[in-house]
């Protein structure tokens, strides 16, 4: 395994953790405010979305 390879399995887990902790979020119904601004569940959904895709491409690129 080369340093390419494992730095697209890296990245991919740490794409897929982060994706998990927006799934989680979605499912407790946690609220998330920064300052006085309520950040949206919207905002988990799209990056529920976006960090998945991203996980998954990169695992299966680290896999050719």
């Amino acid at each position: 395994m080369n340093s390419q390879t494992a730095g697209l399995r890296v990245a991919g887990l740490i794409f897929g953790c982060i994706c998990l902790g927006h799934l989680w979020r979605l499912l407790a119904h946690v609220d998330v405010q920064l300052g006085q601004y309520h950040v949206p569940m919207a905002f988990s959904v799209v990056a529920l979305l976006v960090m998945g895709a991203l996980s998954i491409w990169l695992l299966l690129l680290s896999k050719r």
